[in-house]
């Protein structure tokens, strides 16, 4: 499936990826890739420091990547007030 996607949704996975409100569930909904499918993407397509520093993030319980660890009040992927955003602007390699 990875090798089908454009840089458009790419960057649009990077975007939801880095976004802590937005679960992996929502990216395996939109675009049919799992969680390790997604961590992958971050990998290629992220500096090392940055994929570190995301890692670490989504780990620390900060996040709430995982559905079932968000807050039940919670039931939305996008902050309400978050605009629409073209071009990602995350580091590439």
């Amino acid at each position: 499936m990875m090798n089908q996607l454009n840089v458009n949704e790419i960057d649009r996975i990077i975007e939801m990826a880095w976004e802590d409100r937005t679960p992996f569930e929502a990216i395996l909904a939109q675009f049919g890739l799992c969680e390790a499918e997604v961590i992958r993407i971050m990998r290629l397509n992220l500096k090392r420091s940055s994929f570190n520093l995301w890692r670490k993030r989504v780990n620390s319980g900060v996040s709430q990547k995982q559905a079932k660890k968000r807050n039940l009040e919670i039931d939305r992927f996008r902050c309400s007030r978050q605009r629409a955003i073209t071009q990602n602007k995350i580091s590439k390699r």
